[in-house]
């Protein structure tokens, strides 16, 4: 029976969830035994993971009262709903889904008594209406917020800056021109920031005064949201932008040799790509912010660690660990550190440890099925080397989705075997799996011999040869046309009445309505950027003036004008509606792209089937195609990175227009820093070559060129008409296949609930790019002990400490990482002993073993003549 009760709650101004206060401020419907048994709460919130929860100033109170709040009614329409919108969720927990619908059946059927069923029923209720449904997400993010702590100051705004122009220029330096690359991540330049952070703390507090508003330089205590806007600005512009992968193809003699490349050229670019991610990321707000179930996975290891260097922990025993976050992140972070020197310089086969060739090194054969790097990865304990278990994220992806990949790469594994052991396309007499482009006596492909004045010579391809491809190549193809239709289909059967409610909400007569005064334009907050959403986050986040959706079009239309002044102005010899129709290719798959990363943490990139139109429709130009793909990469692949740092925003009531702004201030910083890095990289001897010293190699612009000689120059309707037709095939196999996934998902709900045909498709994809099954096996054991096993039996332990790990071991290997180039490999330092050469003495460390040798006659394939 519900009873008034007299209690006194706490008025702290971090509460500000308007239909929890006024029930706590009228006092009403207050049951006395969740205020008295708080114990019994506290230790079923432990033991379901939620601890962290009511960790922290104020957040104690807050679940109790909400608890103590709740009705019984309003309590079962709540967990109602919410087993109606989480029935078919990937993310959402099945074990309280269960407990959700046995709660709904009543105390009975619940069978632990009355009392502790209308407890268990509230708090549910409770964290899913004031909190989150996802206990992830609820580890690591608080439901009420503090509008007072600073965020946008002085000196975040200077330290983010600074870590922004050496983030990026290590990363554009030593990134993907570099095999293997050496990158900061975003979690090392937390690190580096945060003694940045607390140093600024001891500053005097002078203050300045700016366009009448004074401002100060040291406004207290190094704050958490500081930290999280100075990281949202190193993500904006300390990372890799890939301009400098197209520019070394276009540029250098060995790809296309354009000596009119220039400053002018490379500013417009990139401040064209990189601005139209960060447009779109606004414009997709609704779509893929906003709505509770977009969890993004990715970001919650950055929050986790930002709030364990700088909130406040209570010490308890989890699991029987009372260890606190912070210590265990610093001890996982010296261990991995220190143990990265053995598999990455001391002894490297515990990195390549393809152990199975050891017993036969000179057996082609076994190679090609358990090689590491000729062939397909069959071992299962591959590698000690954390830098290549993380390859697929295991301790940040959901383990549905890092089991729906691997499956797909298994899948793929053999049908590249069946392909290559039966001579399919004459793939045997090749390497089964490489990126480079052959001709019909199996040397790399010499664009030259088929090009006059930069465009196709039929009459020297037809005296040449055609362009053949590796196994893993070919799957690598069929793989990405069939992601792009089945993504497209699943996403749009499966989201279709989200997706249409949120096409009401996002076109509306106001959207291009421009201010009609300064003062308009200033303090303008756009509650109608929020209709439809209802969650405590969003709640939290109305206290903050919107960024008004004309903002975000505003820079969309910004950088599009620049690339098209850069593709008119310069020689790129690619017209301009060639790059409007790949922007509009782009925008209409980003969102189920979004979608799908926003839930499962896999990023769908577009850049292959940029080259495929623009082949189409600008053929036998290698140059246009290369220009499009930049578009079909860099639009797509920015702003999922710009909407995942919205969201991670949104998740620290970061206030909107303080992300904008230091999103695009950080933009342009990082712009100029990459156009240093590329004279930097260009002015490397040999760079782009086998033989470079210092390992700047450039395999992801070897595959940008690949891709240019097989779509660009040659032209994908001889490639995919003459030389592998069946490819084409592979977008209508997608389309089938997102059909059907929708159909299992739909009448199998519970059985292929965890069933995910893009993800799937997606293990297709990693090969040809210098990937196999023996970076993703690894990967897999660990996802099923910590994200399966231990997140189901010890739920509170990995809410606690999962992320730390993943953070702290990331943060090791890539500090490690640093000092042994900068100390080491750079100084030409070696150790030479068995354990340093065992992985390459083989055949498997020659990448260029063949099943089949060239014909006698000196070629495969067909004659001078029949093609």
């Amino acid at each position: 029976m519900e009873k008034k009760s007299e209690v006194v709650f706490s008025s702290s101004s971090v509460y500000d969830n308007s239909d929890y206060n006024e029930k706590v401020q009228s006092n009403v419907d207050i049951n006395p035994a969740f205020v008295v048994d708080r114990e019994r709460i506290l230790e079923r919130l432990v033991s379901s993971g939620d601890a962290e929860d009511i960790i922290g100033e104020g957040g104690e109170s807050y679940i109790f009262d909400a608890v103590a709040t709740m009705t019984l009614e309003e309590a079962k329409q709540i967990i109602t709903d919410s087993v109606e919108l989480h029935d078919n969720d990937y993310n959402f927990p099945e074990e309280t889904l269960d407990k959700m619908k046995l709660l709904l059946q009543g105390p009975m059927a619940y069978g632990l008594g009355e009392e502790a069923y209308e407890i268990d029923i509230r708090l549910e209720a409770s964290l899913v209406k004031y909190h989150s449904p996802y206990p992830e997400v609820r580890s690591c993010t608080a439901p009420f917020d503090d509008p007072s702590i600073p965020v946008e100051t002085i000196r975040s705004y200077f330290l983010g800056f600074c870590w922004v122009i050496v983030g990026a220029f290590v990363n554009e330096t030593l990134g993907e021109p570099r095999q293997p690359s050496i990158n900061i991540s975003s979690t090392v330049m937390q690190i580096l920031l945060y003694p940045c952070g607390k140093m600024a703390e001891r500053l005097p507090n002078w203050k300045i005064r700016l366009f009448g508003k004074t401002y100060e330089l040291n406004p207290g205590p190094w704050s958490a949201k500081e930290q999280m806007f100075a990281t949202i600005i190193l993500n904006a512009g300390g990372h890799y932008s890939n301009l400098v992968n197209y520019i070394m193809v276009v540029k250098l003699d060995i790809f296309f040799g354009s000596n009119w490349v220039n400053f002018g050229f490379m500013l417009l670019m990139n401040a064209s790509t990189q601005l139209f991610g960060l447009g779109m990321a606004g414009v997709l707000r609704r779509w893929v912010i906003y709505p509770v179930n977009a969890v993004w996975p990715t970001i919650l290891p950055t929050i986790m660690l930002n709030q364990a260097l700088l909130g406040k922990e209570k010490q308890q025993s989890i699991n029987g660990w009372t260890m606190p976050k912070i210590k265990f992140f610093y001890i996982v972070l010296v261990a991995s550190f220190v143990y990265f020197f053995f598999p990455d310089f001391i002894f490297t086969a515990l990195s390549t440890f393809n152990w199975m060739t050891w017993i036969s090194p000179q057996n082609l054969k076994l190679a090609i099925i358990t090689g590491s790097t000729l062939g397909l990865g069959f071992n299962p304990i591959s590698t000690f080397d954390w830098a290549v278990i993380k390859k697929n994220n295991p301790l940040v992806r959901p383990f549905f989705a890092v089991a729906n990949q691997y499956i797909g790469v298994i899948i793929s594994a053999f049908v590249i075997l069946i392909m290559y052991w039966t001579n399919y396309k004459d793939t045997a007499y090749l390497p089964i799996n490489t990126s480079s482009t052959y001709d019909n006596t199996g040397v790399k492909y010499n664009t030259s011999r088929v090009i006059t004045n930069g465009r196709f010579d039929i009459e020297k391809y037809k005296q040449y040869s055609p362009p053949y491809i590796t196994a893993g190549h070919l799957i690598l193809y069929g793989g990405t046309y069939v992601t792009y239709t089945v993504s497209f289909v699943f996403t749009f059967l499966t989201e279709w009445r989200t997706l249409k409610m949120f096409v009401k909400h996002s076109f509306r007569k106001d959207m291009f309505r421009i201010p009609r005064s300064w003062k308009e334009l200033v303090s303008a907050n756009e509650e109608s950027v929020y209709e439809g959403f209802n969650d405590p986050f969003t709640r939290e986040m109305r206290k903050y003036p919107e960024v008004p959706d004309w903002w975000f079009i505003s820079v969309l239309i910004i950088s599009f004008v620049f690339g098209i002044i850069g593709v008119a102005v310069y020689p790129t010899d690619t017209p301009v509606w060639a790059v409007i129709v790949i922007i509009a290719v782009g925008i209409a798959l980003l969102i189920p792209t979004s979608i799908i990363y926003a839930v499962t943490g896999y990023m769908l990139e577009m850049n292959e089937l940029a080259s495929l139109i623009c082949g189409y429709i600008i053929p036998g130009n290698g140059m246009g195609n290369v220009i499009s793909r930049l578009y079909g990469y860099n639009t797509d692949a920015q702003a999922e990175t710009f909407i995942g740092d919205i969201k991670m925003a949104h998740y620290m009531k970061i206030p909107p227009r303080a992300v904008f702004r230091g999103q695009v201030f950080a933009v342009i910083v990082q712009i100029f820093v990459t156009i240093a890095a590329v004279y930097v990289v260009l002015g490397l001897p040999e760079v782009c070559t086998s033989t470079q010293v210092n390992k700047f190699t450039c395999p992801y612009s070897q595959g940008i060129y690949t891709a240019a000689v097989l779509y660009g120059i040659i032209g994908p309707d001889r490639v995919l008409n003459d030389v592998y037709p069946e490819i084409k095939y592979c977008f209508l196999i997608g389309a089938g296949l997102g059909v059907i996934g929708w159909a299992l998902r739909r009448y199998f709900p519970k059985q292929m609930k965890y069933f995910h045909p893009c993800i799937i498709v997606s293990g297709f994809t990693i090969w040809g790019t210098g990937y196999n099954v023996s970076y993703y096996t690894p990967g897999f054991i660990v996802a099923w002990v910590f994200m399966w096993y231990i997140k189901r039996r010890y739920l509170a332990w990995w809410t606690k400490y999962n992320y730390i790990l993943a953070s702290a071991l990331t943060a090791g290997v890539a500090f490690a990482a640093i000092v042994i180039f900068a100390g080491l490999q750079y100084q030409q330092v070696s150790l030479t002993w068995w354990g340093n050469t065992v992985s390459d003495a083989g055949i498997d460390g020659t990448a260029n073993g063949r099943l089949k040798e060239i014909p006698a006659v000196g070629y495969f394939g067909r004659a001078v003549g029949e093609f």
